[in-house]
């Protein structure tokens, strides 16, 4: 049976940790996720954030055993990696530090991709000096975003490794086919992938590669931005600053907030059948899954954050991992397919009740007229 997290028995307990697929990096199984901690200055935000808040979360990750954190630059326009960098002065043991480049501000005021070479090399000389280190443990490309500069922007990924600036080289959201174009030019160490219990598009193709491959997956939104913390509404998200982008998110909007607060209450009373508070069931199944070698999981005031940490210590047996999964969130990949399936089968029929309604009738008039002409 699950573990009940009892404060005074998971302190004692170690950290989980798991080495980052063919790497050299051992990671704690929970790595504390930054985006929120950028504040409202990026367009894709989470609102308002204390930067002292955001320090004593850092302290407590460590304090919780937890290893590294995983950051970008486009996290309040590179106010994240400064935060962390004030956090990293005051450790005596520095956490390692995973950051992701390639997203920017455009001139419109929107988030866009640039993977230009010389884009790639001057955000990560930025990101090391926001960050206060000399080397990045773990290098990410954000978004194949423009998809023809992928190979560009992994050379120069590449050039930092042989430089000594970055120790791996890493991906985010990028499908099979952009993963081996970056295989032909330098080896992959992971990829960054939604997973949740609420988002498992990853199952089908994704996770499968990556195990074969060797390629470390980092599961990133395992709570689905709070969705699985049992906490959201309709009035909590009415509540939500206008700079959180959760309130234009289509998973907290009208249906699909409705459908997916009827799986979050089927997958609360499982987690208290396991004795297991929902955020800590939904994290340990993601961590039990097979080829996720680690789990990032935001936090923005130390208490979350500790919750969060308690989760790498469940150890789920494989009759409960199966029967959590039997609760099935959406499968973006299948919902699209099957949206497809379903408009060419409506507009097979709807040609079918035309031709009987309309266009045999017509055709059969026609013919009437043209007999009676022809007499």
């Amino acid at each position: 049976m699950g573990l009940l997290m009892q404060d005074d028995f998971w302190h004692k307990r170690p950290m989980q940790t798991r080495i980052l697929g063919r790497t050299d990096l051992e990671l704690s199984a929970i790595g504390l996720g930054t985006w929120a901690m950028g504040g409202p200055a990026s367009p894709a935000a989470w609102g308002e954030q204390d930067d002292g808040a955001s320090v004593r979360t850092i302290h407590a990750a460590a304090d919780a055993g937890i290893n590294w954190i995983d950051t970008a630059a486009i996290y309040g326009l590179g106010h994240a990696e400064e935060v962390i960098g004030r956090a990293l002065k005051e450790m005596q043991t520095p956490m390692m530090v995973a950051s992701k480049c390639g997203r920017v501000l455009k001139p419109d005021g929107n988030i866009g991709g640039e993977l230009s070479r010389a884009a790639i090399r001057a955000e990560c000389e930025q990101s090391l000096a926001r960050l206060g280190v000399e080397v990045i443990d773990l290098y990410q490309i954000h978004w194949p975003h423009p998809d023809e500069k992928i190979e560009e922007a992994w050379a120069a990924v590449a050039e930092l490794v042989r430089e000594g600036k970055v120790r791996h080289a890493g991906a985010s959201n990028f499908d099979i086919g952009q993963m081996k174009r970056c295989q032909a030019v330098h080896p992959l160490s992971s990829v960054q992938l939604p997973y949740s219990l609420l988002r498992r598009d990853i199952e089908d193709r994704l996770l499968p590669y990556c195990r074969e491959q060797g390629i470390g997956v980092l599961a990133y939104s395992p709570l689905q931005k709070g969705l699985l913390t049992g906490k959201v509404s309709p009035e909590w998200v009415a509540r939500l600053s206008e700079t959180d982008h959760r309130r234009r998110d289509e998973m907290f909007r009208a249906a699909g907030l409705e459908k997916n607060l009827n799986l979050v209450c089927e997958l609360q009373r499982c987690s208290h059948a396991f004795g297991l508070t929902l955020d800590q069931m939904a994290i340990a199944w993601v961590l039990h899954q097979s080829g996720v070698a680690a789990a990032i999981v935001g936090g923005r005031q130390p208490v979350q954050i500790l919750q969060s940490a308690s989760a790498a210590r469940v150890a789920l047996d494989p009759d409960q991992v199966e029967r959590i999964g039997a609760t099935r969130g959406p499968n973006r990949r299948r919902e699209r397919v099957c949206a497809v399936v379903r408009a060419v089968g409506m507009a097979i029929l709807g040609y079918i009740v035309a031709y009987y309604i309309m266009i045999r009738p017509v055709k059969h008039l026609i013919g009437r007229f043209l007999n009676r002409g022809g007499v």
